[in-house]
């Protein structure tokens, strides 16, 4: 890949499997590096996102499953058009918090609907928009659950569901891994955060060069 175009770098993971640290962590070691990083999540990475955002993680009530994915798939739509694409042809860095691996996983698995339409859905959305590189942080939703608690906030719709909800969750996400393996690099979300930064840099690097 060469640096006139851009690097998109997603990262995925159940909550609490340390995602926000890992790119905090990325986004400095790549400013460092000289390189413009756009920070950035699904949903909720445009003004439009945030409403939809606001919706479909704070929402009172239930939201019908199909209605639930139809929302991250508009939000999906308006982000990829209005922040990735642009960043990615000013050769930036986007760096950025879940894509359509977690509708998959979330939607898909822990709704139980059907993973291959949601993910067609979601390319249709994004007009087949894949990240260069997705880092998978894998953990065993007991252990997530000891960390989410740890933190003493209150939970969204997604982390206050039950632990077999996030075990699907994980399955459905470590089967996307195997499907694309050169798309994903799957971390053990338990080990250090030194550690998982050390070789998350090491993959980004190889596409930087």
């Amino acid at each position: 890949m060469t640096s006139e175009r851009g690097v998109w770098i997603t990262l995925e993971g159940g909550d609490g499997s340390g995602k926000t640290t890992q790119a905090n962590l990325l986004e400095g070691w790549l400013e460092d590096a000289g390189r413009t990083v756009v920070r950035t999540r699904e949903p909720g990475g445009s003004e439009v996102g945030q409403l939809i955002r606001d919706i479909v993680l704070h929402h009172r009530g239930d939201i019908a499953p199909r209605a639930e994915a139809l929302l991250y798939a508009a939000d999906r739509a308006h982000h990829v058009a209005t922040v990735v694409r642009p960043a990615l042809e000013r050769g930036e860095v986007v760096l950025q918090d879940r894509y359509l691996d977690s509708s998959v996983a979330y939607q898909g698995a822990g709704r139980v609907l059907d993973g291959t339409e949601i993910r067609e859905l979601s390319l249709w959305a994004a007009e087949g928009a894949l990240p260069d590189l997705t880092v998978l942080l894998d953990l065993d939703p007991s252990e997530a659950r000891v960390r989410l608690d740890a933190d003493d906030k209150p939970f969204d719709r997604l982390e206050a569901e039950q632990i077999d909800f996030h075990a699907r969750v994980r399955a459905a996400y470590l089967g996307l891994a195997d499907a694309e393996p050169a798309r994903f690099l799957v971390l053990d979300a338990s080990a250090s955060a030194d550690d998982l930064a050390a070789r998350i840099r090491a993959r980004v690097g190889e596409l930087l060069d």
